[in-house]
């Protein structure tokens, strides 16, 4: 009997208050809205205070400066690796970031976060982990962003830009369980939890004597917990993720891409700014992996072509072949598993060959489907 590692408790930062930003700073220190805490309470001394220590005061203020940088991100143990993932690069390219206090990470509650008793497909809608993000991005409470491409819409806010992707992690989906080493080991029955109706389709096209807990919500600590605790007999969780946390001693194994085909830019990390603020888009530029971001476009081409929401089993991958070459693999399915139709393309590694490679997928697949193949 397997056991599960004990890092299940949420790291250092947690999640912000439920309606604030809480900022975090390089060297430990919190602010709200860039105005460091012990400035606020200078302001609410007694005048007959202030006046003993005029000069003090003066000198403190002058000294406090707003971030160079303040990074918006969500607040679970996942989200805010990436966030830190961020923060280091920008330190090591660009010496006056990384002096203290130059970055702050602004931790931002979204609806996806606020809303767990449900499942991703009932609550409806796009942008259910990026919308309060981007809102603060555009309102200037905060100067970059920074999420996962998995949950951004294939549609960009007014007034932002998304010019940099991080280079990609392992794309390939894990397999956790503590009674079997494989899908194929579970006896008939067997329940497994995800909330991902991709996985789920897959999953019941291949194993159809299995059943799926689909409201099976949380970060990945909270995911892992309810598996130990026998709610599921097993569950498959994105092993970039698992790896950015290095929790991969979790992994019973590793199902390949022809098993479980990704979602559409999973294991990337995209990082948006304002359109017309240049300073960010500059040090963007400097930390953008063009191969993960030609390839994620591909994929996204795919994805605004179907038109896919999160009631929409899809799956798209685009890597770098042998030759140099782009080869693009996509499937859509029917929610319940039934019907799985997928496609390839192989072409140039190169933007306007992989945007069309990926719409042309992407209208193939619309053309076999049919009217009502999503409903079923």
């Amino acid at each position: 009997m397997r056991t599960l590692a004990s890092s299940l408790s949420t790291s250092p930062g947690g999640c912000a208050p439920s309606g604030g930003l809480v900022n975090f700073s390089r060297g430990g220190s919190v602010s709200v809205l860039g105005l460091p805490l012990q400035h606020l309470k200078l302001q609410s001394l007694p005048d007959s205070k202030k006046k003993l220590g005029l000069g003090v005061i003066k000198a403190s203020v002058a000294k406090t400066e707003v971030a160079v940088l303040r990074i918006g991100t969500r607040g679970s143990p996942l989200a805010l690796a990436q966030a830190h993932e961020t923060r280091d690069k920008l330190m090591a390219s660009h010496p006056e970031l990384a002096e203290e206090g130059a970055i702050e990470i602004v931790v931002i509650k979204t609806t996806g976060d606020k809303i767990l008793s449900q499942p991703l497909a009932d609550i409806g809608g796009k942008g259910l982990f990026t919308k309060e993000i981007d809102e603060a991005l555009i309102n200037g409470d905060i100067d970059i962003a920074v999420h996962s491409m998995k949950d951004v819409p294939t549609y960009l806010p007014d007034k932002t830009i998304l010019p940099c992707n991080l280079p990609r992690e392992d794309v390939r989906d894990a397999f956790i369980s503590l009674s079997a080493s494989s899908l194929a080991e579970l006896p008939a029955g067997s329940v497994i939890g995800t909330a991902s109706l991709r996985r789920k389709s897959q999953l019941l096209n291949r194993y159809p004597s299995l059943k799926v807990e689909d409201n099976f919500r949380g970060n990945v600590q909270t995911r892992l917990r309810k598996l130990s605790d026998g709610v599921v007999k097993a569950t498959l969780l994105a092993l970039a993720g698992l790896r950015r946390l290095s929790m991969t001693e979790n992994v019973t194994s590793v199902l390949s891409i022809d098993e479980m085909l990704p979602a559409v830019a999973q294991g990337a990390i995209g990082i948006a700014c304002r359109t017309n603020d240049e300073k960010m888009a500059k040090y963007l530029a400097s930390l953008n992996h063009e191969e993960t971001r030609l390839a994620v476009s591909c994929e996204r081409a795919f994805l605004e072509t179907l038109d896919g929401s999160c009631r929409t089993p899809i799956a798209g991958y685009a890597s770098k072949d042998e030759d140099g070459n782009c080869l693009f693999k996509g499937l859509v399915a029917s929610p319940d598993g039934t019907r799985v139709l997928e496609t390839s393309r192989k072409g140039a590694y190169s933007y306007e060959d992989m945007i069309m490679m990926g719409k042309d997928a992407g209208k193939e697949l619309l053309s076999r489907a049919g009217p009502g193949f999503f409903d079923v």
